[in-house]
């Protein structure tokens, strides 16, 4: 590195060529700058003896031209500046040309904008960042049809200035060239341009990964060739994904390694690209981008039958799957699996992440499992037997894949509305409606998720649920049992059980057939459609793995008396169901406060502050009390959306039972 204070005379005159890169921001100085520089100018202008006026750095490296050309350099920092000293010296210029001083014009245009026998990119001095080029080329040629940008701007800003002030035009470029100083910094070949970039502009706004990454890639490429490899592989991916360009770059890492990190991107790719040509890794990248495209944007996938599944994963919110699914496009683009098999891989995908879903399985290793499983599919010894299928499935029965006992246990009383949970709780319910089979083609977009026994209950439904209609509300509103599908969804309301029933007998979906013959709806008949519809379920996601294999899964409650409590790696001994659900809220209460009041507010019947309002209770150490005269399934079920509400996973919380 080497660095001089210098005229800006002596930066500028000559046949070179200033090229801004590609991770370079647009130009944008705005008037407080521009008028601040004219001030300064204006003020050398007047003086009989004008000082040196500092205007700060630039730093540039050198590059090589292929054939060899004007000598070029790369404007690392200085941009903002320099390219304003240009737009202000052509509107110069042109003040000079309307005033007929032909001189000043050729001097101006030969000397300082221009490489004046040099043809083609060669010909301009400067080269500002692509989004800027066509603006400033056109103001350098002098043409009309400028389209409104900061560039223009900032000469129109000169030129009225410039006719306003009457000034004296030759005197001022004579100031700019003799009397504007800068510390010109000259990096070598093994400096790290980005690097003193970043530490030049620490006050400005923070380059994105993606940013970074773009600078590394075009500091590999030659200079000459960087706009048509720009326009060709890397804008088309900012159009593409925009903002999400970073999160791309790290999904597409981590689909060759284990999970990438989001302050890890820029460095994993430098990693990977290091010495080897960057044309090759751009390009691929550029491949990959598209295939990620069709992951956020299903509808750009032409293929009607992928197009389908894609929307579904995508229903799913659950981006850890991207960098596999990544790799999966690739081999069906490359026709190394069929179409058949692609759709398979979609339907495993999503048997495995809603299983895992409504079992309330921890997301927390999903990153991991993701990022190594296609690595795993293909290279294990231990499962490079059989189809691709057939191996994503082996591999994934061992990632806490729910088995049906636990699958079908959970589906009767897991909350599926609320929040995150209700698109997944649509697709579900949407699942069941078209696994009927119709004759005529359903629209199911128009149709939303209905609560038969409704989320505001009125006396009619308090009276109509019995005695204990706060606890059936709390445990069931949300649950499978209780939720179809409608277009008429505003109109039903809280109507009573009765008005429904007559709404849904004129629906055309299978799902509300079920209400036909039933004249009440109460726990029991909750209970018995989630029983009907969890057996469906089990049907349509039917377990892809070796049953024989051991798991710690319930059995289910009946007759069972609980013995141990295991909960965040601690064990309580219990002798009763009452123990646990004491022992879950003391801790949730604890180590999760905030999460134990949503509790309090989801279940204000069974968990409260007023210990009048339950008809049994314990009081817990932060002086709560809970409801205790449930049943053992109410409780478990109870301490089952409790553990949900806090975050835990089913991993976090089990219970250890005898036989009683």
């Amino acid at each position: 590195m080497q660095a001089s204070e210098t005229k800006l005379q002596q930066i500028i005159e000559g046949t070179k060529q200033y090229v801004v890169p590609l991770f370079q921001r647009p130009y944008s100085w705005k008037k407080s700058e521009w008028q601040m520089l004219w001030d300064d100018l204006i003020e050398l202008s007047e003086s009989d003896n004008p000082r040196t006026h500092f205007m700060g750095s630039i730093v540039t490296i050198p590059t090589t031209s292929i054939p060899e050309g004007v000598s070029k350099y790369l404007l690392i920092d200085g941009q903002q500046r320099l390219t304003t000293i240009f737009i202000l010296l052509c509107a110069i210029r042109d003040r000079a040309k309307e005033t007929e001083n032909d001189e000043l014009v050729a001097e101006i245009n030969n000397t300082i904008l221009v490489n004046p026998y040099k043809k083609g990119l060669d010909y301009y001095k400067l080269q500002p960042t692509q989004i800027d080029r066509e603006v400033f080329h056109k103001l350098i040629r002098v043409e009309s049809d400028v389209n409104p940008s900061e560039i223009l701007e900032c000469y129109s800003f000169f030129l009225k200035k410039i006719r306003q002030n009457l000034a004296d035009i030759y005197k001022i470029h004579k100031i700019i060239c003799n009397n504007l100083s800068i510390v010109s910094v000259v990096l070598s070949t093994e400096d790290d341009p980005y690097l003193v970039f970043e530490s030049l502009n620490a006050k400005g706004r923070a380059l994105t990964q993606a940013d970074l990454i773009r600078n590394y890639f075009f500091m590999r490429i030659h200079s000459d060739n960087q706009e048509s490899i720009y326009k060709k592989y890397w804008e088309p991916m900012e159009t593409l994904l925009g903002s999400g360009l970073t999160e791309f770059i790290r999904h597409y890492l981590t689909k060759d390694t284990v999970d990438v990190k989001q302050n890890e991107i820029y460095l994993q790719i430098k990693e990977k690209i290091k010495q080897d040509d960057a044309l090759p890794h751009l390009q691929d990248l550029h491949k990959f981008a598209d295939y990620y495209s069709r992951l956020l944007n299903p509808e750009l996938e032409n293929n009607v039958k992928i197009r389908k599944h894609l929307k579904r994963i995508d229903r799913l919110e659950v981006a850890t799957v991207y960098p596999f699914l990544l790799n999966c496009y690739n081999e069906w683009i490359q026709s190394k699996i069929s179409e058949e098999e692609f759709i398979a891989i979609f339907q495993t995908l999503e048997n495995f992440i809603l299983r895992r879903f409504v079992c309330d399985v921890q997301t927390r290793g999903l990153n991991r499992i993701f990022a190594l499983l296609y690595s795993q599919i293909t290279k294990d010894p231990n499962i490079t037997s059989g189809s691709f299928v057939e191996r994503l499935k082996t591999a994934l029965q061992s990632k806490d894949y729910p088995k049906d006992s636990l699958f079908k246990e959970r589906l009767l009383d897991v909350k599926l509305y609320g929040s995150n949970r209700t698109e997944k709780a649509k697709l579900i319910l949407e699942s069941l409606e078209e696994s009927f089979k119709h004759k005529e083609k359903v629209d199911l977009s128009k149709v939303t998720i209905e609560h038969i026994m409704p989320q505001t209950l009125n006396d009619w439904w308090k009276g109509h649920l019995g005695e204990n209609w706060a606890i059936t509300y709390d445990l069931f509103v949300h649950s499978l049992g209780n939720l179809t599908l409608t277009a008429y969804n505003s109109e039903l309301s809280n109507c009573d059980f009765i008005a429904k029933r007559n709404e849904y007998q004129k629906s055309h979906l299978e799902l509300n057939k079920y209400f036909y013959q039933i004249d009440e709806w109460k726990r029991e008949n909750i209970e018995a459609r989630a029983e009907y519809l969890a057996n469906r379920i089990i049907e349509i996601w039917s377990y892809f793995g070796d049953e024989s294999l051991e798991t710690t899964e319930p059995s289910g409650l009946t007759g069972k008396i609980p013995k141990s409590l295991f909960m965040l790696g601690e064990e309580y001994p219990v002798k009763s169901w009452r123990d646990v659900l004491e022992i879950t809220l003391n801790t949730i209460a604890d180590v999760e406060p905030v999460h134990f009041k949503e509790i309090m507010e989801q279940f204000p019947r069974l968990v409260g502050s007023d210990e009048k309002s339950f008809r049994s209770t314990r009081k817990l150490k932060n002086g709560a009390f809970i409801e205790t005269n449930l049943s053992a399934k109410y409780i478990y079920s109870l301490c089952l959306r409790s553990v949900e509400i806090a975050e835990f996973s089913i991993q976090d919380w089990y219970v250890d039972t005898v036989k009683s």
